[in-house]
């Protein structure tokens, strides 16, 4: 294509070339980044927020910090609902999700919400699920666990940090039904607002066991607070993890893994999407992430966008179908 200058063409290129260099001061950053984690401090979700959040910052992918802001309540729904009702245009808002937000969606759990009315992200891992005990417990297995719970399901009490028909509460009854408990409704399992709230009950006292996700189990562990009977994971876990025992090596087949990502409000505008897709996307391939996932325990989970929406709809489908074997749900 041949290109003229007169004093008219040299002005259209003049104006031209302004358009160009104001293009990139037009693509979106917002102003206020956030980051709700629907639990209390000390969990799973607080974590991916405060940890991915970090990185954020780190990176220099955000403007200034991102504010961390816990709404605990219904296993995530009072957060869910505050997004989708009185949130949904906030252009600068994530939201902390995991397998246990998908659980909770598939069994309808969260009353007139659904995936559909928010936008998912990105994933940044999947944590494998964990059962541990008190450090001076004298249950050192999880078959010594469950033949305790056989014999008087009665005597134990197991917490979690996701509510009744939770992702915490299905990883123990698909341990159960692996160590031949035929009836997993005579399992005692007590509902707590995260991860954190849950171990400070074992720690008194009021309950003997807890599942969780070994990222969140790890401090307490290194604490010397807790031990770790079994991790769900098809082999042992690298690293810090590496001392764990599987279920599958004492004999139970029971593979628990928990993925751990963002959603963000349905009325978000494409550009702020797409934005903190390639954000959390950026989080995801640094290697300061890398280490965190290292330190924390987690599994490489890498999906944004498109790829994470249908990973979602998938996880909500096969949930809603195990729910329903169980008798969780009609």
């Amino acid at each position: 294509m041949r290109l003229s200058f007169g004093t008219s063409g040299l002005l259209a290129a003049s104006a031209l070339a302004c358009i160009m260099l104001a293009g990139p001061s037009l693509a979106f950053e917002p102003e206020n980044p956030e980051c709700i984690a629907p639990a209390n401090p000390g969990g799973g979700w607080d974590f991916t927020c405060r940890q991915v959040g970090k990185t954020l910052q780190d990176l220099g992918l955000v403007p200034g910090t991102v504010q961390v802001t816990n709404i605990a309540g219904g296993g995530g729904g009072v957060a869910f609902a505050e997004v989708v009702n009185k949130r949904n245009a906030d252009n600068d808002l994530i939201v902390a999700a995991s397998s246990a937000t998908s659980t909770r969606l598939a069994q309808g759990a969260f009353p007139g919400n659904t995936m559909d009315q928010v936008r998912w992200v990105a994933s940044v891992g999947a944590d494998y699920g964990i059962i541990a005990v008190a450090a001076d417990s004298e249950i050192e297995t999880l078959p010594q666990l469950m033949d305790q719970i056989k014999a008087d399901p009665r005597s134990v009490s197991i917490s979690g940090g996701s509510a009744v028909g939770g992702w915490d509460h299905l990883k123990v009854l698909i341990a159960a039904q692996a160590a031949g408990i035929e009836d997993v409704r005579t399992i005692k399992y007590v509902a707590f607002d995260g991860g954190g709230e849950a171990v400070t009950q074992l720690l008194a006292g009021s309950v003997q066991a807890f599942t969780g996700d070994a990222s969140e189990a790890k401090g307490f562990v290194d604490s010397g607070d807790i031990k770790v009977i079994a991790v769900l994971a098809p082999e042992r876990l690298e690293g810090d993890f590496a001392s764990f025992p599987t279920a599958v090596e004492q004999g139970l087949e029971v593979i628990g893994a928990n993925w751990r990502g963002f959603y963000a409000p349905g009325g978000m505008s494409d550009e702020a999407y797409n934005y903190w897709v390639d954000a959390v996307g950026q989080v995801y391939s640094s290697e300061e992430w890398k280490e965190i996932m290292a330190q924390n325990g987690l599994a490489p989970l890498d999906l944004q966008g498109d790829e994470f929406q249908a990973f979602v709809a998938e996880s909500v489908a096969r949930i809603e179908n195990l729910s329903r074997e169980i008798g969780l749900i009609q």
